[in-house]
C-alpha cells in the first residue's frame, strides 16, 4: 500500500508589517511630523498629514521588508485575505472585504482647520458609491499650552442657527470648544461638527475614506488669495444635531496585558486601547489584525522574523495570521495604541 502523500507545507507566518507613510503638505500643517516623530520631512513648514496605513483609492501604503516587500496594502487586502484579516475576512453581512477599512493617521495641526462635518455610510454613498462614512477618533500625542479641540454643538443648535452663523462667520460661537493635553482620546462620530486647534499633534484613527465638507474656514485664502469652498448644504445635511457637545472620553481600566492597559474607544467601527508599560508583555493574538502605533518612549517587537524598533511615530500593522508577539519597553517605557475590528 502506497504511504499517503504529505500535504504541503503551509507557509510560515509573514509576521509584522511595515509599511511606509504617504506624507502630505496642507497650509495648516508644521514640522512636527518630523521633530517629534521622526518622519522624513523635505523642505517646508507645511507638513500636516502622515498617513500610516491606507488603502484609499491611489493612497497607498506599501509595505517596506520582508516577504511582502514592495506590496501595497490593497494588493495584499485582494490576495492575502485571510492571512491579513483572520476572523473578518468578510463583512458582517457575508461579503468578501475588498478595501481595509482602517485609515490611520498622525496629523501636526500647526494653525486652526476648517470647521468640518463628515457623513455617514449611507450618506457618503450618495456622493460617491466608492466611499465610506467616516466615524474617527483622535488620540492627542502632543498639545501647546492653551490648545484647544472643537467638538459638537452647543445645546439648542439647530440647522438654521447653523446656516447663519457659517454665512455671518460667527460658526465658533455655536461650537463646544475645549483644552486637550497629551494623552486625551475625543471620539467624533460620523455627523460631528469639528475642528482642530492650532498647537495639537495627533495620532487618528478613522473609517477609510476621505469625504469632508468645510462649514467654516475662518476666513483663510488660499495660495491664489480666493475663499476655499464651503460646502454649506452639504454639511448641514449631514451633521447629527442631536449629538451636542462632545468632550474627551473617560479611558476604561482593562485586566491587560500590559501593567496599565485602557479603553479608549470600543464603537461599530474599531475598538483603541492604549498600553502603558515598562516591563514586556504579549501582544494579543486573537485571529483578527491591530494596527500598533507607538506615541511615547521606545521598545522592541520580538517573535517576528525580526525585532522591530518602536519609537514615536512608528506605525506596525500584525496580520491576523501572525506569530506571538511581545512588547519590550526601553529603560524609559512605552505607550503605544492598539487599533482593531470590533467583533
Amino acid at each position: 500500500m502506497a504511504a499517503p502523500t504529505a500535504a504541503p507545507d503551509r507557509p510560515a507566518p509573514a509576521g509584522p508589517l511595515e509599511p511606509a507613510p504617504i506624507l502630505k503638505r496642507i497650509r495648516w500643517g508644521g514640522t512636527k511630523l518630523g521633530t517629534l516623530l521622526g518622519k522624513e520631512l523635505g523642505e517646508g513648514n507645511d507638513w500636516a498629514e502622515s498617513w500610516e496605513i491606507a488603502d484609499h483609492g491611489d493612497d497607498q501604503t506599501v509595505v517596506t521588508a520582508g516577504r511582502y516587500a514592495g506590496w501595497p496594502l490593497g494588493r495584499l487586502v485582494k490576495e492575502r485575505p485571510r492571512e491579513l484579516f483572520g476572523r473578518h475576512a468578510t463583512k458582517p453581512d457575508g461579503s468578501p472585504r475588498t478595501q481595509f477599512p482602517l485609515l490611520i493617521k498622525f496629523l501636526d495641526a500647526a494653525d486652526t482647520l476648517s470647521v468640518q462635518v463628515h457623513p455617514n455610510d449611507a450618506q457618503a454613498v450618495r456622493y460617491d458609491p466608492q466611499e465610506n462614512g467616516k466615524t474617527e477618533a483622535w488620540v492627542i500625542v502632543d498639545a501647546e499650552p492653551g490648545a484647544s479641540l472643537y467638538a459638537g454643538l452647543k445645546p439648542g443648535t439647530d440647522a438654521e442657527a447653523l446656516r447663519s452663523a457659517s454665512e455671518a462667520g460667527t460658526v465658533a460661537d455655536l461650537l463646544h470648544k475645549f483644552e486637550v493635553r497629551a494623552g486625551d482620546c475625543v471620539f467624533i462620530p460620523a455627523g460631528t461638527v469639528h475642528a482642530i486647534g492650532a498647537g495639537v499633534v495627533l495620532a487618528e484613527i478613522q473609517q477609510s475614506s476621505d469625504l469632508t465638507f468645510r462649514l467654516y474656514d475662518w476666513g483663510y485664502l488660499d495660495p491664489q488669495g480666493n475663499p476655499r469652498e464651503i460646502h454649506l448644504d452639504d454639511s448641514i445635511a449631514c451633521t447629527d444635531f442631536d449629538r451636542g457637545p462632545v468632550d474627551p472620553v473617560s479611558p476604561r481600566p482593562l485586566p491587560g496585558p500590559s501593567e496599565r492597559s485602557e479603553r479608549l474607544v470600543e464603537g461599530e467601527y474599531f475598538v483603541i486601547d492604549r498600553h502603558q508599560a515598562r516591563e514586556a508583555f504579549p501582544l494579543p493574538g486573537d485571529d483578527r489584525f491591530r494596527v500598533v502605533m507607538t506615541l511615547v518612549g521606545s521598545a522592541t517587537l520580538t517573535g517576528g522574523p525580526e525585532p522591530i524598533a518602536l519609537r514615536p511615530g512608528k506605525t506596525v500593522l500584525v496580520p491576523a495570521e501572525c506569530e506571538p508577539l511581545t512588547v519590550e519597553p526601553g529603560p524609559e517605557g512605552v505607550t503605544v495604541l492598539d487599533s482593531y475590528l470590533p467583533d
